[in-house]
């Protein structure tokens, strides 16, 4: 810990840095992944303050949208779209994913039944050749895409996928190398960005 508490004193001592960033936010992209500490979006993508709007949950889970009972997802995505205007959408999957890996190999989770229940709104995972593998790829490619067709019945993302002001991206992000590869429609797979 102590060396996050130094790195947090030292911070704020580059002031030329920060003052633009009161002004306000104008992300141009809502960035949905893993609450996992290995996966850093800034680090991964170069953003600086001020560039990605995050979104991290458990699993990546974008839960199923409803009205009646909104969620604090629910109000991250609707805010990102419709009041900072983002003009694209990515849902970024790792490897070596505890969440997933739990649900590929049917872990019993009743010690955590918060983490059980909202694991509830993951897809069906499919069937691995070994489920002790902790990458669990084509199982994590799977759901980062479940995750990103969910988003589509968010009225607010239709909307804009409607008329043209939003793109999805599915990514997917390799712990262990730091590979990111997209899923392109095309080819119905995984390839280097």
């Amino acid at each position: 810990m102590q060396p996050l508490i130094d790195n947090a004193r030292i911070f704020g001592q580059r002031p030329e840095e920060f003052t633009k960033l009161a002004e306000g936010q104008s992300p141009q992209v809502l960035f949905i992944t893993c609450s996992d500490s290995r996966v850093v979006p800034a680090l991964i993508t170069g953003a600086r303050p001020g560039e990605l709007f995050e979104l991290r949950t458990a699993g990546n889970i974008v839960p199923p949208h409803t009205s009646q009972h909104p969620t604090s997802e629910a109000a991250t995505i609707e805010y990102a779209v419709e009041v900072l205007g983002v003009r694209d959408i990515v849902v970024c999957g790792h490897s070596h994913c505890g969440a997933v890996g739990a649900l590929v190999r049917g872990d019993d989770l009743d010690a955590v039944p918060a983490v059980r229940d909202w694991l509830a709104h993951a897809a069906d995972e499919p069937e691995v050749s070994d489920p002790d593998d902790l990458t669990v790829a084509d199982a994590v490619q799977n759901h980062a895409l479940t995750q990103l067709l969910r988003l589509r019945s968010y009225p607010c993302v239709e909307e804009r996928l409607m008329t043209r002001q939003l793109r999805l991206h599915c990514w997917y992000y390799e712990v262990h190398t730091g590979a990111v590869r997209e899923h392109c429609a095309d080819t119905y797979s995984f390839e280097t960005l």
